[in-house]
Formats: structure tokens, C-alpha cells, sequence
């Protein structure tokens, strides 16, 4: 088990008793929630195309080296430089060599989760290489020695006024420069504009690579992915190994889904296909035989496995199917109450809890498998129907997680399993169970449990089982 992973009841224990932490993360992903709902009304036969995007991304992880190969054939085709990186520290030391090769002393870099994963940041400081983040929430999080909790909104654990208090302590913001979200927006955007015009190198993520062309699609909302990407004469693109897919057609089926469930839009603002570096004069593309006056000079393009091979051998490879829309997350009863940070790793909610441990195998049993409540909603948002909860139970069911339990839930669940495969013993233990915790209940809600669940009713109350079960319920409607 990862050191972040071994604190995990303990940060979510501290989240879940701050209730600043709990309005902000409520009003986020309520408006993310119903953003995508409605915004799905809006396109024609959406379960249709939910299936097809389904498709397509279990047929390409099923292929994968196929379409790696064909991905790299083409992007060097038309100029990038593709390298392949095995491990963190592969990708990460090919970066710096390349910001090295160019005696590259500033980097500016749009948002990208793969990076965080590799600690990308850590590595190109230290080797002397200043690093600026250029999307607003990640510039804010860089700003405040802090990281992202949520892979598409970085700072979804803060509140404007949070970003008006930093903004004033780190960039010595005036009262008129954070009176309101637009004013803060102008001062980044003016503090970010001298940055991208003194960058020697542009690093990006990948929120998909095509296959067919060797592009990869970089999706935004702000303008600074597509600053980060040809303002500086060098452009790396960090791409993980499963974000390919087959063709131009593929990704725009893809790219639908991937806004709307993700933001609530139809289409993000910037979609930038990228195709290798700018064409020169005389390069032998008609298309641009004057050559281009803007992009940069070399494109490099690192395919990151880092774990992900070892998935796609596992019974959990249906993960590397993700898009990162970050769906679940919006959805995720335990995720809207403890937020990105209690998780530990990089990406947090149902797809971190499945992702993490299958990539991180090799350090013991994780209870991130256990931070969920399996009640379905992440496998009804998820645009490419992953199949979260079975990934959840399968990684809760190997042998080592199962030992690594604690001995009183161990021994309950076994209880459990003796009672509920009884129903007589059943009927006559819920019966018991409505009797004592009503007799205990004050105003229909338990204040405190006993022993370890204790830990339930430390910050909230419990309530008392119903005066009547389902079943009681169902005979009684039968009856009249």
C-alpha cells in the first residue's frame, strides 16, 4: 500500500468534518450534475452514441499495440518525434533532455493529469527549469503550494473568495484587481501573457491521439493550451498509451461526449488538433507550400505506460476505456463529501479508486476499493459505460485486500453473511434491529454509534431502520 493511500481514513475523516470543504465541493458538482444531464437532452439519440463511444474504446484498448504503432508511423510521418517512455522516470528524464538540448530555462505547461502522475514538475526544476502553469486552476494551485482534486476542475475545493485571498497575498493583488471572478481572470491573464512570450518550451497532455494521422487533440476552455502549444519554438505533448483512438471520425464521436459530461457543453471552447510542427517552405505539403508562420519548430510526443500495461493484463483493463471526463466524480456520493485530496494519488473518485490500486498493484492492498457506497451513479454518468462498481468489487474481493480488512469488519461481514442467507434469521434480525435503534433514536436519528462506528456518527447522525421493511410494505399494498 502507498504511504498516500495508508492516510486515507485519516484525511477522510478531516473532510468530512469541514464544512467549508462540503459546501464548496455540494455547489460544484450539483452544477456539473445537472449541466450534463440537461446537456445530453440535447444530443440526438445520446444512448446511442454512448454505446458506439463504448465500442469504440474496447476495441481500441483491445488493440492497443496495433494502434500504437500505427499512431507513432504516422506522427513521424509528418515530423513530430515520437519517444517511448516505460516508467515515470523514462518520461521524465526524456523531457528534461529535451528542455536541456535547447538550453531551455522557462517551461509553460496546460493542464494535463499524466504529468502530475510522473511529478513532471519536480524534475524539470530540478533541473533548473522553471516551470509555469498556464490553465487558471492549475495556476492557482501552483501558486498555493497546493494540487489538483479533481481532474477537470483543479480547485473545486476553493471558493472565489480562497482565490481573492492568494491572489492578494502571492501576486500582491489590489482590492479592485479581485473584486469578482472576471477582474481575477484579467489579472492572471496578464500575469500569464508575459510567460508564454518568454517560454522557451510548451509542454501539454493529450486528450486523445488519432491514430490515422498522428495529431493529438488537446480540449479547453481556456486559450492557453493552444498559447502553450505553438507559442514556444518546441512543443511536448505527454500522451498516456491508452488515450489513442483509431480515426478522425472515432474522435469525433468521442469528443460529443466528452464536453457534456464533463463541463456541461456542448463542445469545449478550444479543440486543437495538433499535427506535427509547423511546415516549411518547400516542405512538399500543398496544403501549406508557403510554409506556416506559426507553430513550433519540433513537436515531441512521450507515450507514458507507467503502470498502464500491467492493467491491460489485469482483470481491471476496462479502466484504461476512461476518457477522463470526470463524470463520476460529479456523481459520487463519497467523493462530494471528502473531495479530491483524502483520496491520496492523483486521480481520486470511482475512476481513482479503480485506476490507482491496478496501477500500483506492486505496493499491497489499497482501501481506496472501499471509499464507495457501489450504489451504480458513476456507471450510469460515465459516457463510455464503465462498468466502475464491478471493478470495485473485483479489486475488493483479491485475497490481500480482503486480509487487509480490519478484524471487527471481517467478523461482522461473515455475521452478515450467515444471517442474510437465512431469511427467517433475517426477518427476526431486522426485526430486532427496528426495535433497538428506534428505542435508541431521538427524533427518527441516532447520534452515536458504538465502536468503530463511531466513526459514522462523528460528523453525522444515523437514522433509525424504518417502523415497517420493503416486504412488510409490499404484502400490506397486496392485501388492499
Amino acid at each position: 500500500m502507498t504511504p498516500a493511500a495508508a492516510g486515507f481514513q485519516a484525511r477522510a475523516r478531516a473532510a468530512v468534518c469541514d464544512p467549508h470543504l462540503g459546501a464548496a465541493l455540494l455547489t460544484a458538482t450539483g452544477k456539473f450534475g445537472a449541466g450534463r444531464l440537461a446537456v445530453l437532452e440535447t444530443l440526438p439519440q445520446a444512448d446511442r452514441v454512448r454505446d458506439h463511444a463504448r465500442r469504440i474504446r474496447a476495441h481500441t484498448i483491445a488493440a492497443l499495440d496495433t494502434y500504437l504503432a500505427r499512431f507513432a508511423e504516422a506522427a513521424e510521418r509528418r515530423g513530430a518525434r515520437v519517444h517511448w517512455a516505460p516508467t515515470a522516470a523514462d518520461a521524465t528524464r526524456i523531457v528534461v533532455e529535451i528542455a536541456r538540448s535547447h538550453g531551455a530555462a522557462l517551461a509553460v505547461k496546460s493542464k494535463s493529469m499524466v504529468t502530475e502522475e510522473i511529478a513532471l514538475n519536480d524534475a524539470l526544476a530540478a533541473a533548473g527549469v522553471r516551470v509555469v502553469e498556464t490553465d487558471l486552476g492549475e495556476f492557482i494551485v501552483q501558486l498555493a503550494a497546493d494540487r489538483p482534486s479533481h481532474i477537470i476542475v483543479p480547485i473545486i475545493h476553493r471558493t472565489k473568495e480562497d482565490v481573492a485571498a492568494l491572489f492578494r497575498a502571492k501576486l500582491g493583488a489590489s482590492d479592485d484587481e479581485v473584486a469578482g471572478i472576471p477582474a481575477m481572470t484579467a489579472l492572471a491573464r496578464r500575469t500569464l501573457r508575459r510567460e508564454f512570450l518568454s517560454a522557451d518550451i510548451g509542454i501539454s497532455g493529450a486528450n486523445f491521439a488519432v491514430a490515422e494521422t498522428g495529431s493529438v487533440c488537446v480540449v479547453t476552455n481556456e486559450g492557453n493550451g493552444r498559447l502553450t502549444t505553438s507559442a514556444p519554438r518546441v512543443h511536448v505533448a505527454l500522451v498516456g498509451i491508452e488515450r489513442i483512438v483509431p480515426t478522425m471520425e472515432d474522435l469525433g464521436v468521442l469528443l460529443q461526449l466528452l464536453a457534456r459530461s464533463a463541463t456541461g457543453q456542448k463542445l469545449s471552447v478550444y479543440t486543437s488538433i495538433i499535427t506535427g510542427p509547423r511546415r516549411r517552405p518547400g516542405a512538399g505539403d500543398a496544403a501549406a507550400a508557403g510554409g506556416e508562420p506559426d507553430g513550433p519548430d519540433e513537436v515531441h510526443i512521450v507515450l507514458v505506460d507507467n503502470g498502464r500495461s500491467r492493467i491491460l493484463a489485469s482483470p481491471s483493463a476496462e479502466i484504461l476505456c476512461c476518457i477522463r471526463c470526470g463524470a463520476c466524480l460529479n456523481v459520487c456520493p463519497v467523493y462530494r463529501v471528502i473531495g479530491g485530496h483524502a483520496y491520496g494519488g492523483i486521480y481520486p473518485g470511482p475512476v481513482g479508486s479503480v485506476f490507482e490500486p491496478a496501477r500500483d498493484r506492486a505496493d499491497g492492498p489499497s482501501p481506496l476499493p472501499h471509499a464507495s457506497s457501489l450504489c451504480g451513479a458513476c456507471r450510469e454518468a460515465c459516457p463510455v459505460r464503465i462498468d466502475l462498481p464491478r471493478l470495485l468489487l473485483g479489486l475488493r474481493a483479491e485475497p490481500a485486500s480482503v486480509r487487509d480488512a480490519p478484524w471487527w469488519l471481517r467478523t461482522a461481514l461473515a455475521g452478515y453473511a450467515f444471517i442474510a442467507t437465512r431469511p427467517p434469521l433475517f426477518r427476526m434480525a431486522a426485526r430486532l434491529g427496528r426495535i433497538v435503534t428506534r428505542w435508541w433514536a431521538r427524533d427518527g436519528w441516532i447520534r452515536r454509534l458504538p465502536g468503530p462506528l463511531a466513526a459514522w456518527t462523528a460528523c453525522r447522525d444515523f437514522p433509525a431502520l424504518a417502523a415497517h421493511s420493503f416486504n412488510e410494505r409490499w404484502r400490506a399494498r397486496r392485501t388492499r
